[in-house]
Protein backbone atom coordinates (compact mmCIF):
# COMPACT_ATOMS: atom_id res chain seq x y z
CA UNK A 1 0.00 0.00 0.00
CA UNK A 2 0.83 3.49 -1.09
CA UNK A 3 -1.03 6.32 0.30
CA UNK A 4 -0.65 9.61 2.01
CA UNK A 5 -2.89 10.81 4.73
CA UNK A 6 -3.60 14.38 5.06
CA UNK A 7 -3.17 15.67 8.81
CA UNK A 8 -5.04 18.04 10.11
CA UNK A 9 -3.59 19.58 13.72
CA UNK A 10 -5.45 21.45 16.36
CA UNK A 11 -3.54 22.88 18.66
CA UNK A 12 -5.65 23.62 21.62
CA UNK A 13 -4.21 26.53 24.83
CA UNK A 14 -4.86 27.57 27.71
CA UNK A 15 -3.28 30.78 27.14
CA UNK A 16 -0.37 32.34 24.85
CA UNK A 17 2.42 30.60 26.91
CA UNK A 18 4.17 27.81 25.79
CA UNK A 19 3.06 26.01 29.29
CA UNK A 20 -0.47 27.04 28.33
CA UNK A 21 -0.09 24.31 25.06
CA UNK A 22 1.35 27.14 22.52
CA UNK A 23 3.33 24.81 20.45
CA UNK A 24 5.17 25.77 17.83
CA UNK A 25 4.75 25.34 13.96
CA UNK A 26 8.10 23.75 13.88
CA UNK A 27 7.28 21.11 16.60
CA UNK A 28 4.86 20.19 14.64
CA UNK A 29 6.61 19.99 11.28
CA UNK A 30 8.91 17.81 13.30
CA UNK A 31 6.46 15.61 14.89
CA UNK A 32 5.09 14.88 11.45
CA UNK A 33 8.93 13.85 10.07
CA UNK A 34 9.16 11.30 12.86
CA UNK A 35 5.81 10.22 12.13
CA UNK A 36 6.69 9.82 8.73
CA UNK A 37 9.92 8.43 9.85
CA UNK A 38 8.32 5.79 11.82
CA UNK A 39 5.75 4.53 9.20
CA UNK A 40 8.04 4.71 6.32
CA UNK A 41 8.43 0.78 5.65
CA UNK A 42 4.67 0.42 6.17
CA UNK A 43 3.95 2.82 2.61
CA UNK A 44 1.59 5.38 4.09
CA UNK A 45 3.16 8.70 4.39
CA UNK A 46 1.60 12.00 6.37
CA UNK A 47 1.27 15.21 5.35
CA UNK A 48 0.23 18.37 6.74
CA UNK A 49 -2.76 20.17 5.35
CA UNK A 50 -3.49 22.58 8.04
CA UNK A 51 -3.15 23.63 11.14
CA UNK A 52 -5.79 25.69 13.53
CA UNK A 53 -5.15 26.92 17.05
CA UNK A 54 -8.29 27.68 19.28
CA UNK A 55 -7.97 28.90 22.78
CA UNK A 56 -10.33 27.03 25.24
CA UNK A 57 -9.48 26.48 28.49
CA UNK A 58 -11.69 23.88 29.40
CA UNK A 59 -10.80 21.91 26.94
CA UNK A 60 -7.05 22.42 26.98
CA UNK A 61 -7.70 21.00 30.90
CA UNK A 62 -10.66 19.07 30.47
CA UNK A 63 -10.76 16.89 27.09
CA UNK A 64 -11.19 13.17 27.73
CA UNK A 65 -12.55 10.55 25.82
CA UNK A 66 -16.17 10.28 25.52
CA UNK A 67 -16.57 13.61 27.54
CA UNK A 68 -18.45 16.58 26.88
CA UNK A 69 -15.33 18.73 26.35
CA UNK A 70 -14.13 16.63 23.93
CA UNK A 71 -17.27 16.24 21.63
CA UNK A 72 -17.71 19.67 22.47
CA UNK A 73 -14.16 20.25 20.60
CA UNK A 74 -14.25 17.63 18.05
CA UNK A 75 -17.38 18.88 16.54
CA UNK A 76 -16.34 22.32 15.84
CA UNK A 77 -13.03 21.17 14.77
CA UNK A 78 -12.75 18.26 13.00
CA UNK A 79 -12.10 18.12 9.68
CA UNK A 80 -12.45 15.59 6.58
CA UNK A 81 -13.09 12.15 6.16
CA UNK A 82 -12.58 8.67 6.77
CA UNK A 83 -9.07 9.20 5.30
CA UNK A 84 -8.24 12.31 6.99
CA UNK A 85 -5.79 12.34 10.10
CA UNK A 86 -7.23 15.03 12.90
CA UNK A 87 -5.05 15.60 16.10
CA UNK A 88 -5.61 17.90 18.71
CA UNK A 89 -2.90 18.90 21.00
CA UNK A 90 -4.35 19.42 24.79
CA UNK A 91 -3.24 19.71 28.51
CA UNK A 92 -4.37 16.62 30.37
CA UNK A 93 -4.74 18.87 33.56
CA UNK A 94 -7.47 17.37 35.37
CA UNK A 95 -10.69 15.30 34.65
CA UNK A 96 -10.63 11.51 34.23
CA UNK A 97 -7.74 11.62 31.45
CA UNK A 98 -5.35 13.80 33.81
CA UNK A 99 -1.93 12.14 33.59
CA UNK A 100 -2.38 11.28 30.15
CA UNK A 101 0.25 11.17 27.35
CA UNK A 102 -2.94 10.43 24.70
CA UNK A 103 -5.28 8.28 23.20
CA UNK A 104 -6.85 7.28 19.67
CA UNK A 105 -10.15 5.92 17.69
CA UNK A 106 -9.61 2.66 16.10
CA UNK A 107 -10.68 2.59 12.15
CA UNK A 108 -13.66 0.29 12.39
CA UNK A 109 -14.94 3.30 14.65
CA UNK A 110 -15.44 5.58 12.02
CA UNK A 111 -18.37 4.31 10.26
CA UNK A 112 -20.68 4.67 13.85
CA UNK A 113 -19.20 7.88 15.09
CA UNK A 114 -17.39 9.68 12.81
CA UNK A 115 -16.83 13.26 14.28
CA UNK A 116 -15.17 11.10 17.24
CA UNK A 117 -12.33 10.03 14.60
CA UNK A 118 -9.11 10.59 15.78
CA UNK A 119 -6.01 11.52 17.83
CA UNK A 120 -5.43 13.78 21.17
CA UNK A 121 -2.33 13.92 22.63
CA UNK A 122 -0.51 15.71 24.98
CA UNK A 123 1.07 18.82 24.35
CA UNK A 124 4.54 18.72 25.78
CA UNK A 125 4.81 15.13 24.10
CA UNK A 126 5.85 16.74 21.08
CA UNK A 127 9.75 16.85 19.94
CA UNK A 128 11.41 19.44 21.84
CA UNK A 129 8.50 19.41 24.47
CA UNK A 130 8.86 19.25 28.49
CA UNK A 131 7.76 15.48 28.99
CA UNK A 132 11.10 13.71 30.28
CA UNK A 133 11.26 10.67 28.71
CA UNK A 134 8.61 11.19 26.18
CA UNK A 135 9.59 14.34 23.96
CA UNK A 136 10.50 12.87 20.97
CA UNK A 137 7.41 13.12 19.12
CA UNK A 138 6.78 9.02 19.38
CA UNK A 139 3.61 9.59 21.54
CA UNK A 140 1.71 10.20 17.95
CA UNK A 141 3.73 7.64 16.58
CA UNK A 142 2.08 5.22 19.15
CA UNK A 143 -1.53 7.06 19.08
CA UNK A 144 -1.25 6.70 15.28
CA UNK A 145 -0.61 3.40 15.26
CA UNK A 146 -4.15 2.75 17.43
CA UNK A 147 -5.23 4.78 14.60
CA UNK A 148 -4.15 2.53 11.83
CA UNK A 149 -5.65 -0.54 13.56
CA UNK A 150 -3.01 -1.67 16.34
CA UNK A 151 -3.47 -2.44 19.60
CA UNK A 152 -1.11 -2.50 22.56
CA UNK A 153 1.47 -5.32 22.39
CA UNK A 154 0.32 -6.53 26.01
CA UNK A 155 -3.84 -6.80 24.65
CA UNK A 156 -4.99 -9.60 26.35
CA UNK A 157 -1.86 -10.04 28.14
CA UNK A 158 -0.64 -13.68 27.82
CA UNK A 159 -4.08 -14.80 26.17
CA UNK A 160 -4.87 -16.01 22.72
CA UNK A 161 -5.61 -13.66 20.42
CA UNK A 162 -3.30 -11.10 21.87
CA UNK A 163 -2.77 -7.94 19.98
CA UNK A 164 -4.03 -9.78 16.66
CA UNK A 165 -0.51 -9.99 15.48
CA UNK A 166 1.67 -13.51 14.97
CA UNK A 167 5.25 -11.74 15.38
CA UNK A 168 4.56 -9.74 18.75
CA UNK A 169 5.22 -11.95 21.68
CA UNK A 170 2.63 -12.28 24.21
CA UNK A 171 3.07 -10.10 26.92
CA UNK A 172 1.74 -9.69 30.75
CA UNK A 173 1.40 -6.28 31.12
CA UNK A 174 2.95 -2.66 29.67
CA UNK A 175 6.27 -1.90 29.81
CA UNK A 176 8.14 1.23 31.22
CA UNK A 177 11.17 2.66 30.72
CA UNK A 178 13.75 0.80 28.27
CA UNK A 179 13.47 -2.92 29.51
CA UNK A 180 16.23 -5.55 28.15
CA UNK A 181 15.59 -9.97 29.03
CA UNK A 182 11.67 -8.58 30.21
CA UNK A 183 10.01 -12.30 29.71
CA UNK A 184 6.02 -11.81 31.41
CA UNK A 185 4.20 -14.76 29.29
CA UNK A 186 5.45 -18.31 30.15
CA UNK A 187 4.05 -21.79 29.46
CA UNK A 188 1.49 -22.06 26.69
CA UNK A 189 2.18 -18.85 25.13
CA UNK A 190 5.28 -18.15 26.40
CA UNK A 191 7.18 -16.73 22.97
CA UNK A 192 10.06 -15.42 24.61
CA UNK A 193 11.24 -11.96 25.22
CA UNK A 194 8.71 -9.40 25.43
CA UNK A 195 7.72 -6.87 22.26
CA UNK A 196 9.26 -4.14 24.40
CA UNK A 197 12.73 -6.01 25.03
CA UNK A 198 12.78 -7.66 21.74
CA UNK A 199 11.34 -5.12 19.35
CA UNK A 200 11.59 -1.84 20.96
CA UNK A 201 7.80 -1.56 20.09
CA UNK A 202 6.35 1.38 19.10
CA UNK A 203 2.81 -0.12 20.52
CA UNK A 204 4.41 -0.86 24.10
CA UNK A 205 4.44 2.04 27.00
CA UNK A 206 8.24 2.36 26.80
CA UNK A 207 10.57 5.59 27.18
CA UNK A 208 10.23 7.42 23.61
CA UNK A 209 13.98 6.50 22.74
CA UNK A 210 13.04 2.54 22.78
CA UNK A 211 9.75 3.06 20.24
CA UNK A 212 11.84 2.32 17.33
CA UNK A 213 9.91 -0.12 15.06
CA UNK A 214 7.09 -2.15 14.06
CA UNK A 215 7.10 -5.91 12.96
CA UNK A 216 6.05 -7.14 9.74
CA UNK A 217 2.83 -8.43 11.26
CA UNK A 218 1.56 -4.85 12.85
CA UNK A 219 2.77 -3.35 9.30
CA UNK A 220 0.56 -6.18 7.12
CA UNK A 221 -2.36 -5.25 9.68
CA UNK A 222 -2.01 -1.53 9.93
CA UNK A 223 -2.61 -1.84 5.85
CA UNK A 224 -5.22 -3.94 6.39
CA UNK A 225 -7.17 -2.09 8.80
CA UNK A 226 -6.69 1.37 6.24
CA UNK A 227 -8.18 -0.44 3.36
CA UNK A 228 -10.74 -2.18 4.95
CA UNK A 229 -12.21 0.70 6.63
CA UNK A 230 -10.58 3.85 5.77
CA UNK A 231 -10.25 3.94 2.21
Amino acid sequence: MNTTIQVYWHVITANGTVAGGNVSDSQIASNIDVVNKDYARSGISWKLAGTTRTQNSAWFNNVAPDDFEQTDMKTKLRKGDAKTLNVYTVGFTTGSAKGLLGYSTFPMSYKDAPLDDGVVILFSSLPGGSTSGFNLGKTLTHEVGHWVGLYHTFEGGCNTPGDYVDDTPYEASPASGCPTGRDTCTGTNGEGVDPSALLSSSMDYSVDSCMTEFTAGQLARMNAQVSQYRF
